[in-house]
């Protein structure tokens, strides 16, 4: 028979399907002996059964599937409806007498709080608090009863029905569970982090604590106390005014009471009791293996425990120990895709990068600085650097290396020299390029190597199948960035030595460095400008086919190429396309990620940027553009010169920087292009061999690939891998998912502390937000959200407002009026491009993409690093 009441004592975490989240926690806590109140659980099985006596849930339920989460009114309605139905049905007797055998046994006498405990509540991933209700100081036999059939029916609340569907669980699958628990009147309550829930260091625990009942802290009735105590010292203390108080009335139920005055002001727990409250929360995250969010209180100086559960906010850390202290910077934000990358994506990228550098943390990549940091001068001289990247990262890693101690801990290591050794020879080569190089004979020599290199990757994958074909990924990738790091940077750091030259030089010499924005305009040899103006000459030729216009507009990517050819003008179209994607068809958004889909793979992902550029820049004006950048930039030229020609060494050393620059500045992209087409290679083999696996019977479908690492797709394809591949893959794509909906902080340590500098608001104007000037001038326009861009649209005068751009999102950048990024610097892929097009842009802007609203009106200011919002949004555009 299956049990309606179960006690605390015969509780554990494996009866969470029974007692929910809530009351597997207390009875876990009752048997690993915590001080916890003692009590009961009215098990799932008596929520079944009390809905099976319903005639109208099932109908309700079905409604409730169908439900918007946005319809609030719809929302509110159907859970009164519910609530009220609930609350007239009869409980059955058999759980009916189980519950009252259960509360006589534990004492009729006392007070309770009655509690729900949903099976999706308190759960690693989704906490799902406080969706339903909880009554206190419940007396008496038939109050009880009745709080239990309110409980039950708090289920369906309006939040917490809201909260399910927006978090896609069934209304139907959710059972609920009640916690009984005895009351004790205590003269304290509180919460107590065993991380800090702000910026999640692990070793800092932060206590909330006020008098009374927890209900008026959990309420928002008082502002607690808040204690922070680290390694057992406080750490930090704010008393806050405490001017009421929630007390335990005798004859049941709560009162809301005005503290005295002398009282208000009174710190809440002594130093004593903070640090050993501190300990006993460690003693419960230990116990757990992560972070708890605890609900405590304290009767005549003994505390005591009525909830514990995972805190669910936190980004996960690496699989690193927290110390010696380690700083970890986010390898993603640097490279303008800071979105999570699927286990396939990660091996190889780990693969690629020395890899004692990099750490793994929820589906992302952190470099591990602090062997670097190590070294005086590059604690100078990296943030600095940093500031071309972004921004913020450059204002979080300023500040974590002037703490005082900070690397204390940490032995002396060898990898500063090692950097030394590698960056030694790319700096003194590109010293002498600088200096005396013949800067017209870089990009040869750049595009004969990268020739070269892809010639023997191919020639390297063409002669091998199976497993060693995979191995032979394995060999091109190891390495390969420190190679191409080698032979393409060089070439690339004189430009950028020289514009910082150049910058300072303008400055000091005409007094402003008006000039540079205009010398930045259509630099020579950039492939990722070049990229954008090819697919302007496609959207030109698209215009002038408008049978296959028409079939763009529905065409899918399986048919793509076979359906162009039934349409009038189709294989013109096609023979362009194609021309286009043998060159470019590595590409994609993100394409850091080996899993992300390419252009080749996907070319539907460039329809929606060809259109944009037919309905916001007319016939040949891309072309048009760069043929004015460059001769504005002509024009600049001989302005500077004009100006500096009575000064022979400022004449001289001008014409060789503008050289230096003009000729190098546009490489910059050249290492990453060569990347992409090398991970591309790498691509096709790795599927080629997933699609094996799957004839052999190993991997359900070749995608499933993705969640795996290179060296178990190597195992897996010589026989050797153990383990159930299917139950691996379905768990990685579950922790994928939510890993993909954390925002990844720029900068953090192996204690879990995300370190948040935030940008000097002085002399800023109320309402503006604060980035980095990118890109020179001043723009006005509709601001147009886009979070990715495969199916975005930008109409002419519109703002591209989106979380970051890379070489995959320049397809939008000629039709956009002006740029707005969350992450980026001044030397990141957008701001290189923006200022190519002559548009403004605003990088590192935090949370832009929900700051603005899609529609709004907005100034763009790319010379001070300010967007004003102007005015309300209008509706979305039509796609």
């Amino acid at each position: 028979m299956t049990p309606y009441v179960l006690f605390f004592e015969q509780i554990d975490h494996l009866s969470l399907p029974y007692v929910g989240g809530k009351g597997a926690n207390l009875g876990e806590l009752t048997k690993a002996g915590f001080p916890v109140p003692g009590g009961f659980c009215i098990t799932t099985y008596a929520y079944r059964d009390f809905i099976a006596t319903s005639p109208k849930m099932d109908t309700l339920f079905a409604a409730l599937k169908a439900i918007d989460p946005t319809d609030l009114n719809l929302i509110r309605e159907l859970g009164e409806r519910i609530r009220t139905h609930l609350q007239q049905l009869t409980i059955p007797a058999q759980i009916r007498n189980e519950i009252i055998q259960a509360w006589t046994k534990q004492g009729p006498n006392h007070a309770y709080a009655v509690r729900s405990s949903a099976t999706a509540e308190d759960l690693p991933n989704a906490s799902f608090a406080g969706q339903q209700d909880t009554y206190l100081n419940i007396k008496g036999q038939d109050e009880l009863l009745h709080h239990v059939r309110k409980c039950w029916a708090s289920l369906f609340t309006d939040r917490a029905i809201a909260y399910r569907a927006k978090n896609a669980f069934d209304h139907s699958e959710v059972y609920l569970s009640i916690v009984v628990q005895q009351m004790v009147i205590p003269d304290i309550s509180g919460i107590l982090f065993t991380a800090d829930p702000v910026n999640g260091n692990r070793t800092v625990v932060s206590i909330d604590a006020s008098f009374g009942l927890g209900e008026a802290l959990v309420s928002g009735l008082v502002s607690a106390d808040l204690y922070k105590v680290k390694n057992g010292r406080i750490i930090y203390k704010k008393i806050s005014q405490k001017k009421v108080a929630i007390y335990s009335l005798p004859e049941g139920g709560t009162i809301t009471q005005e503290l005295p005055a002398e009282q208000q002001e009174l710190q809440a727990l002594t130093d004593q009791q903070i640090i050993d409250l501190a300990a006993l929360g460690k003693q419960i995250g230990q116990h757990y293996g992560t972070p708890q969010d605890i609900e405590f209180c304290m009767v005549k100086e003994n505390f005591f425990i009525v909830q514990s559960r995972p805190i669910t906010t936190l980004y996960p850390l690496p699989e690193i120990p927290e110390q010696p202290l380690r700083v970890l910077l986010s390898f993603g934000h640097v490279q303008m895709m800071p979105n999570a990358i699927k286990p396939l994506g990660r091996s190889v990228l780990r693969t690629a990068f020395p890899p004692q550098v990099f750490v793994e943390a929820g589906s992302r990549i952190y470099i591990d600085l602090t062997d670097f940091l190590l070294s005086k001068i590059v604690r100078i001289l990296f943030p600095k650097l940093l500031s071309s990247v972004d921004e913020a990262m450059s204002r979080s890693l300023g500040a974590v290396v002037k703490r005082p101690g900070i690397f204390a801990g940490n032995l002396h290591s060898n990898t500063p020299g090692t950097a030394r050794k590698i960056a030694a020879p790319i700096l003194k080569k590109a010293w002498k390029i600088l200096r005396t190089g013949d800067p017209r004979l870089a990009k040869p020599r750049i595009e004969a190597y990268m020739q070269e290199k892809m010639q023997q990757t191919r020639q390297a994958l063409s002669s091998v199948e199976g497993t060693e074909r995979l191995k032979v990924v394995q060999q091109q990738l190891d390495g390969m960035m420190i190679d191409i790091i080698q032979e393409i940077i060089p070439y690339v750091v004189p430009g950028i030595l020289a514009n910082k030259l150049l910058e300072k030089m303008l400055v000091r010499w005409m007094g402003d460095a008006a000039e540079l924005h205009k010398l930045n305009k259509s630099l020579p040899g950039n492939v990722t400008t070049e990229l954008g103006l090819q697919l302007g000459d496609l959207a030109d030729l698209l215009r002038k086919l408008p049978e296959v216009e028409e079939y763009l507009k529905t065409a899918d990517d399986q048919t793509f190429y076979t359906g162009l050819a039934q349409v009038a003008g189709g294989n013109t179209f096609r023979h362009a396309f194609e021309k286009f994607i043998d060159q470019y068809g590595m590409r994609c958004p993100g394409e850091i990620d080996l899993t992300n889909p390419r252009w080749r793979e996907k070319p539907t992902q460039l329809l929606s940027a060809i259109f944009s550029h037919m309905r916001s820049v007319k016939p040949g004006e891309h072309r048009q553009r760069f043929a004015e950048g460059e001769k504005e930039a002509a024009e600049a030229v001989l302005r500077v010169l004009s100006h500096v020609k009575d000064n022979h060494f400022k004449l001289k050393l001008s014409t060789r920087l503008i050289a230096v620059f003009r000729y190098l500045g546009g490489l910059r992209e050249h290492h990453k292009y060569l990347m992409s087409m090398i991970l591309d290679e790498c691509k096709k083999a790795i599927m080629a061999e997933a699609n094996e696996l799957v004839t052999m019977g190993r991997l359900e479908q070749a995608q499933d690939a993705y969640f795996l690492s290179l060296e178990e797709l190597i195992q897996m394809r010589q026989g050797d891998f153990s383990g159930n591949a299917a139950a691996l893959v379905a768990k990685r794509k579950e922790q994928y998912q939510w890993h993909q909906n954390l925002k990844p902080p720029r900068i953090m340590t192996s204690e879990g502390e995300i370190i948040i500098v935030p940008p000097d608001r002085r002399n800023v104007p109320e309402g503006t937000l604060i980035g980095s000037p990118v890109s020179a001038g001043t723009a006005e326009g509709i601001a147009r959200i886009i979070l990715r861009p495969e199916n975005a649209v930008l109409h002419e005068g519109e703002i591209l407002v989106s979380p970051q751009t890379d070489p995959g999102w320049t397809p939008l950048f000629q039709s956009a009026k002006a740029i707005v990024t969350e992450v980026g610097g001044l030397m990141t892929h957008g701001a290189v491009v923006a200022r190519e097009y002559g548009i403004p842009a605003v990088v590192g802007v935090d949370d832009a993409t929900t700051l603005i609203k899609d529609g709004e009106r907005i100034r763009v200011d790319g010379d001070q690093g300010f967007v004003e919002i102007l005015k309300q949004p209008r509706p979305p555009a039509l796609n």
